[in-house]
């Protein structure tokens, strides 16, 4: 990682100067930190691609919507008290609450993703009123 650091640190070939030390400083403190957030920003959007697909799959959006307000309200009266590392194998984001949230989160907020699901459902009877099958 840190010779891709010196990739886009200011570095002239000529003697007077060198590689800039803030600059691949930063680089090798940000470049994790960024790797992160676009992985779990994937990851995020797969949920709702996983959403999309079970909502077709079931053909009753509102169901699943309905199942994953339960699913949040539990997780809220019941909170889990365990290692945050173990969020991306849950359904909903059961760390949520705490600093930047959404940016750090593996799963889309429950509230988001009901949204999502009830636009699909709004879709697919505007499709069906059109003669479109769902």
């Amino acid at each position: 990682m840190l010779s891709y650091g010196l990739w886009f640190s200011p570095y002239s070939r000529s003697d007077r100067n060198g590689p800039n030390p803030l600059g691949l400083l930063l680089t090798v403190i940000l470049a994790p930190i960024a790797a992160t957030i676009i992985q779990l920003a994937i990851s995020r959007t797969r949920e709702f691609s996983a959403d999309a697909g079970s909502a077709k799959i079931t053909g009753n959006p509102r169901a699943l919507a309905r199942a994953l307000q339960r699913l949040d309200a539990t997780a809220r009266q019941i909170p889990l008290n365990a290692n945050p590392a173990f969020e991306p194998l849950l359904i909903t984001n059961a760390f949520s609450g705490q600093f930047m949230s959404n940016l750090f989160s593996s799963h889309p907020s429950t509230e988001a993703r009901v949204q999502a699901l009830l636009r699909l459902e709004e879709e697919g009877i505007r499709e069906r009123g059109l003669g479109i099958g769902y």
